[in-house]
């Protein structure tokens, strides 16, 4: 049995509507969650696979991150697929750096946090002194990378030109070159 505790205004989200994305969680990570709304405490039990029932944590602490229920699930549709969390407190001094950096991550109405979706094909979550990153490992790479640079200062600019070029780099693979 493993336990997590989940922020109380995401309690709803992990149960969703009439308990719909619980059961969810349950039959498709082959567990069963003990949710206590009242503490936000979430105790997990594996009732089927073993191997399913590791990937269960992470889904609820990816809900209880700001992450939809499905980009959660998402980590069981692929093996390779990982929940990776940044906490910016530890790259940041004081309480007003910390608002700061989140500025600079999220962008002018949100845009950098977008481009980094977007050139990365990983899905971006930043909320309270964490930024969640859900995708491939080297999406997740790209955009752990991307935050280094935009925590340590670099120009937005160059952050966009290097996930653009990491863009190209996992996209390149998947280009079909016409024949003769």
């Amino acid at each position: 049995m493993q336990h997590v505790k989940v922020p109380q205004d995401r309690i709803g989200v992990l149960i969703g509507e009439g308990g719909e994305t619980m059961r969810e969680i349950e039959r498709r990570a082959e567990v069963r969650l003990d949710i206590d709304s009242e503490t936000g405490a979430v105790a997990i039990d594996e009732v089927g696979d073993p191997v399913t029932g590791m990937l269960a944590p992470d889904i609820v602490r990816a809900v209880g991150r700001g992450f939809t229920p499905e980009a959660a699930l998402s980590l069981l549709d692929d093996d390779m697929r990982t929940f990776e969390l940044v906490d910016l407190q530890e790259h940041t001094r004081n309480k007003n750096d910390l608002q700061r950096q989140k500025g600079r991550l999220i962008g002018e109405n949100g845009r950098t946090r977008e481009l980094m979706e977007e050139l990365s094909g990983a899905e971006v979550v930043i909320r309270g002194t964490t930024l969640g990153i859900i995708g491939q490992p080297e999406e997740v790479e790209a955009v752990r990378r991307a935050v280094g640079m935009i925590l340590d200062g670099a120009p937005h600019g160059a952050v966009y030109s290097f996930l653009e070029r990491k863009h190209n780099e996992l996209t390149r693979d998947f280009d079909v070159q016409p024949s003769d």
